[in-house]
């Protein structure tokens, strides 16, 4: 709450929302998709994570919407190696998305995450493979890949911080914060 001016607790997008959408009164209704991205702080340190969830029953469009979002986190995750390039994890990432007719947004980035909410480095969920850094033990950052139901391309409202699809169809997305260790991938936000 405060961040760089932001007024709220938590992030509420709803529908054609992508990210940093305004908690508001206006009840949620069947068939809507609603991500809710928080941050929380314990002991100092900083965990992010968003979900996207399901009011009531969805259209198929938003069912696979949804269940490509996570599963294009989790492949992100899954690739998140020591050696391996940033660009190997974002291009699985893309090319899954892609394969199943979804936009990755370009403008919204994945970030490091420690003692403040973001930290380097910082990428994109799409891109090349054998490019970019080079991931290292201890590194600590976001899987967070926002899919949009048409393309890729967003707009700002003029509050100057809610995201939006350019098309008005609708977005999912989900995020894990995650540390790099020699045994692979840790996910630190993952419930108990």
């Amino acid at each position: 709450m405060g961040y760089n001016g932001y007024r709220y607790a938590t992030c509420a997008s709803v529908n054609d929302v992508i990210a940093h959408g305004f908690p508001d009164s206006k009840p949620l209704r069947q068939g809507d998709i609603v991500t809710v991205d928080i941050v929380a702080e314990l002991n100092g340190w900083v965990g992010d994570s968003a979900w996207s969830y399901a009011v009531g029953s969805v259209s198929e469009e938003a069912k696979k919407l949804m269940q490509v979002a996570k599963e294009c986190m989790y492949i992100g995750i899954e690739r998140a190696t020591v050696g391996s390039r940033i660009g190997d994890v974002v291009h699985a990432i893309q090319q899954h998305a892609e394969q199943n007719g979804f936009g990755v947004v370009r403008d919204l980035l994945a970030h490091g995450v420690g003692r403040s909410m973001h930290e380097e480095p910082n990428f994109p969920h799409f891109g090349s493979p054998g490019k970019g850094f080079r991931l290292k033990e201890g590194m600590v950052f976001t899987i967070e890949p926002m899919l949009n139901a048409g393309t890729y391309r967003m707009t700002i409202d003029e509050d100057g911080w809610t995201a939006r699809t350019a098309d008005g169809k609708l977005s999912a997305q989900y995020e894990h914060t995650i540390a790099i260790t020699k045994a692979g991938p840790v996910i630190l936000t993952a419930q108990k």
